[in-house]
């Protein structure tokens, strides 16, 4: 039973490289062309190309840590699994904080002429990256614990607070620095997702509002086809409430873990619940949006004609 069980957690963690790996290149690659094309860069594309960059090496992290379970090869040690852990930490904290600022980015675009947010409509994307690389500092500030306690041990099985691989573990601190680090961890969520709230509620208000102007000024319950600006946000939206979702199924994992769960299969899927945003987010963005699908259709007709 457990064998079929290994099999299967095997097969899912490379199935979810595969299609992670291949949405985000694809992802990439179009904004890529995009900017090569227009020689203009939007930061919204700036964010995104960013976001599926990162997301490539949290999928080849992941795939690296796959191919150590199936092959069960000892190339662990303990310089190699701080760089593991903290490698994913860094790549995963640009992805935090990439979405949340493109949340508030929205956020300003959609934001109407007399808000006060309409002064930082026109930044560029150097500004853009400026802001990202700040929210990252601060969210790595508050995460750099992780680098200070892994260590790779083979042997230890209690007090063990991120499984990695068998002999790469993070193993838990003194109860003062644990807390003080749980604190700190608490406030950096709270500040970056209540900044994704109060963005995307604003968006929400704001789409509402403009329906129900629309709906007045045309006296129909049938409202007019919507903006790109209107679809993106949308679009975004969804985006929001994904990560949302992914990070509460994270934590419901990790609250499990805490309770003294150490079956390694558990933690494994743990990994790849903790990694499905990388996974699905790509995907969404993708699917809504029209030039991403025409432009998958024209290469694959250029594919089937050669």
């Amino acid at each position: 039973h457990m064998d079929i069980l290994f099999i299967c957690t095997i097969n899912a963690f490379f199935s979810e490289v595969g299609l992670g790996i291949s949405a985000n290149s694809i992802l990439l690659l179009f904004h890529i062309f995009t900017f090569l094309l227009h020689n203009r860069l939007k930061p919204t594309d700036l964010i995104i190309g960013l976001l599926a960059l990162v997301h490539i090496g949290m999928m080849t992290i992941l795939g690296y840590i796959a191919t150590d379970v199936a092959l069960s090869q000892d190339f662990w040690d303990d310089i190699k699994c701080k760089l593991v852990i903290y490698f994913h930490r860094f790549l995963r904290g640009f992805s935090i904080c990439a979405t949340c600022l493109l949340s508030v980015h929205q956020a300003i675009t959609l934001s109407p002429r007399s808000s006060c947010l309409a002064k930082f409509k026109h930044k560029s994307p150097q500004q853009t990256l400026c802001v990202l690389v700040f929210l990252w500092a601060f969210y790595m500030s508050l995460s750099a614990h992780f680098s200070l306690s892994s260590n790779a041990i083979p042997n230890v099985t209690s007090n063990v607070i991120v499984f990695i691989t068998e002999p790469c573990k993070i193993v838990q601190m003194s109860y003062f620095f644990r807390h003080l680090f749980s604190v700190l961890g608490v406030f950096r969520d709270v500040f970056l997702i209540g900044l994704m709230a109060l963005s995307s509620g604003y968006m929400v208000a704001l789409l509402c509002r403009h329906r129900r102007h629309v709906q007045h000024l045309h006296n129909t319950r049938l409202s007019p086809k919507a903006s790109p600006v209107q679809r993106a946000t949308w679009t975004i939206l969804l985006l929001m409430s994904l990560f949302v979702l992914m990070y509460c199924l994270d934590n419901i994992f990790s609250s499990s873990r805490t309770t003294g769960n150490n079956d390694p299969v558990y933690y494994h899927i743990h990994m790849m619940v903790a990694n499905g945003y990388a996974t699905t987010s790509p995907m969404l963005l993708i699917c809504t949006e029209k030039q991403i699908i025409n432009f998958l259709k024209s290469l694959w007709v250029k594919i089937a004609h050669t």
